[in-house]
């Protein structure tokens, strides 16, 4: 079935002639309306509102109402958000971002941030049917450019949702012209351990034209790499670790996910660092033939992990947590006594947050240890992919 064919309205950003419509009902949703006063003074809610219905496109809502609200995010909870290797971005192509992912929210709302900022047009973002817990966060994503990716389905529903979805993505890079921000694995790495899923590469190569290799490179892949000085929801993941060190069955509820996703958005991230990197089309014409479907798909997360990695941002923070967690003092050049002191005192204020009763020194000594491996893998990533391996 082509791509003209296949209905999208389920999963696409919507189209800007039922904008209007759709803001009318999600202004009057008590969910959205309590999210708001949440998040602003309540004496300037009415006046956001009034400008929100005088709105009728994605354009507009994004730069007079998102770029706005997301420079003040930017300004009371990073300190700074930077964007490298611009030089590799073409404005007459459109691509498929693909990153690391670290914030449930932040990861692709800051990457439009830093392109605003320079004239660069925004993405579409892919967001999991799982966040939209209620129909009106449904409806925000959607006004705001996002298109939805289906999980949670049975085996064959899961491979139908995977081919619309790829051919989506397709479409979006080739009819509409628009680019594409999707996380190079399903939820974020806990240990800030970032490998590309295999089936996600898969997923991109199902739709498009030709071969493997000649359908991912329609879609112009650019890994982006995602550094953040701080993670707010470090103390959570170490939380989360001990409770399934507990009990291996442990499911995170709804109401976690949410409290994850509010942290994330109103917690202190410290710098916030975006770094491009060449589309790995010209990679790509080099491997020639590949056996199979399976080996190209490793091939291709291979490519796009070393880019990622190879291209962190790496912090003070992350030099001191390699060195205390292998105690050693091979980075001591990095980092003054005063900043170890620093760190070693926000590890300790972070587990304190930790509401889990009776947890045993053991314990806590373990959630340290997870917080240390979080905040060292991605330096340890980094000189593995430098130094061909080595650590």
């Amino acid at each position: 079935m082509s791509t003209q064919e296949l209905d999208f309205s389920d999963i696409a950003p919507y189209d800007d002639s039922v904008f209007k419509e759709k803001m009318e009902t999600l202004v009057k949703d008590p969910g959205f309306l309590h999210a708001v006063n949440y998040t602003m003074p309540k004496e300037d809610v009415p006046l956001l509102i009034e400008d929100l219905l005088k709105i009728d496109n994605k354009y507009d809502f994004q730069h007079q109402v998102m770029f706005p609200f997301l420079e003040m995010l930017a300004k009371t909870t990073t300190a700074g958000i930077s964007l490298g290797g611009v030089k590799y971005y073409n404005p007459a192509l459109n691509y498929v971002f693909i990153t690391n992912h670290r914030d449930i929210v932040l990861d692709a709302s800051f990457l439009n941030l830093a392109f605003m900022r320079r004239g660069i047009p925004t993405s579409e973002v892919a967001i999991g049917n799982n966040l939209l817990v209620f129909d009106w966060i449904n409806d925000l994503v959607r006004l705001n450019k996002s298109f939805i990716v289906k999980r949670n389905t049975g085996l064959r529903e899961g491979l139908l949702a995977a081919k619309k979805l790829s051919a989506y993505i397709h479409k979006a890079i080739l009819d509409k012209h628009e680019s594409v921000w999707i996380a190079q694995r399903e939820g974020r790495a806990k240990d800030s351990s970032d490998h590309t899923q295999e089936a996600l590469v898969k997923m991109l190569a199902l739709g498009g034209e030709g071969s493997f290799t000649e359908r991912l490179k329609e879609i112009n892949l650019m890994p982006v790499s995602i550094s953040y000085e701080y993670d707010p929801n470090d103390y959570l993941k170490a939380k989360e670790f001990l409770l399934k060190r507990r009990n291996p069955n442990f499911k995170k509820s709804q109401r976690d996910d949410l409290f994850s996703m509010e942290t994330g958005l109103l917690q202190f991230k410290g710098k916030v660092h975006f770094q491009l990197t060449p589309r790995i089309n010209t990679k790509l014409d080099q491997i020639g033939d590949l056996p199979d479907n399976n080996t190209a798909a490793k091939y291709v997360g291979c490519l796009i992990d070393q880019a990622i990695h190879r291209s962190y941002e790496i912090f003070p923070i992350n030099y001191i947590a390699f060195d205390i967690l292998h105690k050693t003092s091979r980075f001591k050049e990095k980092y003054t006594e005063e900043q170890r002191v620093e760190t070693e005192n926000y590890f300790n204020s972070q587990l304190d947050k930790i509401d889990i009763d009776d947890v045993t020194s053991e314990e806590r000594a373990y959630m340290m240890e997870m917080m240390l491996v979080m905040y060292a893998n991605p330096l340890k990533n980094k000189l593995k992919t430098i130094l061909g391996g080595m650590v």
